[in-house]
């Protein structure tokens, strides 16, 4: 969440970034934060100063009692106990508005960095980079959409997965399956120079998922366990984000890398039927998650780093490229600027998000509790996190599917992916 200081002392300013998202909602939001925290900082100070009145009195009594004048001190007794009574009322009131802030500064979202580029939706975000690896044309064979070309090669098993769990599910057999595992193996590779690799829970605590911004805005599009106050991940940021929550780091052991493969699930309660063929959206697919922990001042290197990273891993696979900067009006709730990698599926036709690289400011770390000290120094700050997608399966492995077909239906596996696949170079269609 944002700090609620900001509010007191830059009001204007954040209005001012907070309204180049193009949501009126949020500045109302603002507002009510505004009149809650002035309203607890006024019963703060009526809190006080029923104390100090309650203090001297105290005093006083103690006064008229050596003075054997008893009246005037059972008169200023009763008069502490008003004060006394007034002081429990102001209590109540001061956790039930304190309540009342905490929520609404959960729905309010990131401030954006100055230097994201204004717009309104998803047709403002910026190409800064590409297309790359895209060839001048794209040939008949080509422009088959990966859901005919995984049946015809039996690799996608669309139809019992949903006899097995339902709709959007989906399920990949033989080297459709190995392709999807070797994609994680060869993501993780990539990035173990650098990144320690957790596995952590699949399934985690309401809290989890209020750090990283997730609950409680989009509780909708999460599956949960209500008995046992537990919500399936919708991506490994949610764990790998609150392995420090409530801890404080020594500022030499930043920035922390962590990385993680897991299964994400996710309700997909928006789509409205959209690109549910296939492999585009699905309840439950697998992710190559890199996250990092970092100070203020390393976090603009780190977000570099991770889109670099994403990048050269997505390069090396030999598909079409590009990278977008996003616009302040498709952010995300937590984002403080970000970073989408996509590439083109020539058999959709469509330009396909695979990986969003995520700077999040102090957002989720201040929702976290996560801190950092530098010796010598007084004090304690919030640290900042990032994550990306190093790779998650779905539409990498749709995009393969329909750049790497041949001319005879088959597909060719990416050379760097072989050593995963058993030396397998292509996959052929099974009698």
């Amino acid at each position: 969440m944002i700090d609620v200081r900001l509010l007191r002392t830059e009001p204007e300013s954040v209005r001012a970034a907070m309204s180049r998202r193009g949501k009126p909602a949020i500045l109302d939001e603002i507002d009510n934060a505004q009149r809650l925290d002035a309203r607890l900082r006024e019963i703060t100070r009526l809190r006080d100063t029923n104390r100090a009145q309650i203090n001297s009195i105290s005093k006083d009594v103690a006064v008229m009692r050596r003075a054997k004048d008893d009246a005037g001190a059972e008169r200023l007794m009763a008069h502490s106990r008003e004060l006394g009574e007034a002081e429990k009322k102001l209590a109540i009131e001061f956790d039930e508005v304190s309540g009342s802030l905490h929520q609404v500064l959960l729905s309010v979202p990131n401030i954006p960095h100055a230097e994201v580029v204004n717009g309104n939706g998803d047709k403002d975000n910026r190409v800064v980079k590409g297309p790359l690896q895209m060839p001048s044309k794209f040939a008949d064979h080509q422009r088959v959409p990966h859901w005919e070309i995984g049946a015809q090669l039996k690799i996608l098993d669309n139809e019992r997965a949903v006899k097995i769990s339902g709709a959007m599910f989906t399920m990949q057999r033989g080297l459709g399956a190995s392709m999807a595992r070797a994609l994680c193996q060869l993501a993780l590779d990539r990035n173990a120079d650098a990144y320690e690799e957790i596995r952590p829970p699949s399934l985690v605590l309401t809290r989890t998922l209020t750090a990283t911004g997730q609950l409680p805005k989009f509780a909708d599009d999460a599956f949960s366990i209500e008995r046992d106050d537990l919500w399936c991940i919708p991506t490994a940021e949610a764990p790998l984000t609150s392995l420090h929550a409530g801890e404080t780091l020594k500022i030499e052991d930043l920035p922390l890398r962590y990385m993680a493969h897991t299964s994400c699930f996710r309700r997909e309660a928006g789509s409205a039927g959209r690109d549910t063929r296939g492999m585009l959206r699905t309840h439950e697919f697998d992710k190559v998650e890199i996250l990092a922990v970092t100070t203020p001042d390393q976090a603009p290197a780190m977000l570099t780093e991770l889109t670099n990273r994403v990048e050269s891993t997505i390069a090396v696979l030999g598909l079409p490229y590009r990278v977008l900067e996003i616009c302040t009006g498709d952010l995300g709730q937590s984002h403080h600027r970000s970073f989408d990698v996509e590439v083109y599926a020539p058999g959709c036709d469509q330009w396909l998000e695979v990986s969003s690289v995520s700077w999040f400011s102090d957002y989720q770390a201040r929702r976290a509790d996560i801190r950092f000290k530098q010796a010598g120094i007084k004090g304690t700050e919030i640290a900042h996190t990032l994550n990306a997608s190093a790779l998650a399966v779905p539409r990498v492995w749709a995009a393969i599917l329909e750049n790497f077909r041949q001319p005879d239906g088959s597909v060719a596996i990416p050379e760097v992916l072989r050593p995963y696949m058993r030396g397998a170079k292509e996959i052929s269609a099974q009698p």
